[in-house]
């Protein structure tokens, strides 16, 4: 996971920017949705109230894209479930099905890599608020141990990318044969001479997409409660603004009061 910038403007524009370089560069039918529309904007916000304002939308957004990437991981791991089963009546899958299992395994790592992205961007707007607002900074969540939402996610990731390496090391397998497009499609053709090769792909890629899906709701609800911190803190925020608006307001229109009176100040000769 790449090691968030401490430039204020570069770490806003790159926030929900990640999310919108996985989608577009990722051949998957999940797309990001209104998650990146706005990212330009994140270094142009005149005031800290649309900045908020843009923040809620978005983890609304990436909330949506979770979901959208729970669901997949599920439809891959029930499908190649339906491949395991195929190899188990026949000696060894033919090359047209073997095909559609790499497509269903590339858009497997994929979804990891989507995960990822999605942990790094939410960190990123937990450092950029505390970044912008030293009241964000100061509140306190509900996170074990007083522990920041940044930390919390850069830890979600490393324990996804942990259990995934310990899934392909118990198949002796490596992750950096998994690590990029290239290796994994050569990987797969080795593994696809042999219907033992075939299995073991097979039984890797349904662990990891079941995986998938139970980490991908550790991170909606990681979200969840990110986004329910924020709203908490705004209205805070937004109440004190409110209360010195309303003092402000009664001290400039209060009723004018009369100061003459006692002696008439006159010339005496």
């Amino acid at each position: 996971m790449p090691t968030r910038s401490s430039q204020p403007n570069r770490t806003l524009h790159t926030a929900l920017g990640a999310v919108l370089m996985l989608s577009s560069a990722l051949p998957l039918p999940v797309q990001a949705g209104g998650v990146t529309g706005q990212a330009t904007e994140w270094t142009q916000l005149a005031n800290n109230t649309e900045l908020i304002s843009l923040v809620g939308k978005s983890a609304e957004q990436v909330n949506n894209q979770i979901t959208q990437i729970s669901q997949l991981a599920e439809q891959i791991q029930n499908q190649l479930n339906i491949y395991k089963n195929m190899l188990q009546n026949t000696a060894q899958l033919p090359n047209h099905i073997w095909g559609q299992v790499e497509n269903d395994l590339k858009n497997l790592q994929s979804i990891v890599n989507q995960g990822q992205g999605v942990a790094f961007s939410m960190g990123n707007v937990d450092d950029v608020l505390k970044q912008r607002f030293q009241s964000f900074a100061d509140m306190k969540s509900n996170l074990p141990e007083g522990a920041s939402f940044s930390t919390t996610y850069q830890s979600w990731s490393d324990t996804n990318r942990d259990t995934i390496a310990g899934t392909l090391k118990a198949a002796n397998l490596t992750a950096e044969q998994f690590s990029s497009e290239e290796s994994t499609m050569s990987q797969l053709r080795s593994m696809s001479e042999s219907a033992d090769g075939q299995m073991k792909a097979l039984q890797v890629g349904h662990e990891i997409a079941a995986q998938q899906v139970a980490q991908m709701q550790k991170l909606r609800g990681l979200v969840s409660q990110q986004m329910t911190m924020m709203g908490t803190w705004y209205q805070s925020e937004q109440a004190q603004k409110d209360l010195a608006q309303a003092r402000r307001e009664q001290f400039f229109s209060g009723t004018e009061r009369d100061i003459r009176g006692g002696q008439t100040m006159e010339p005496r000769w």
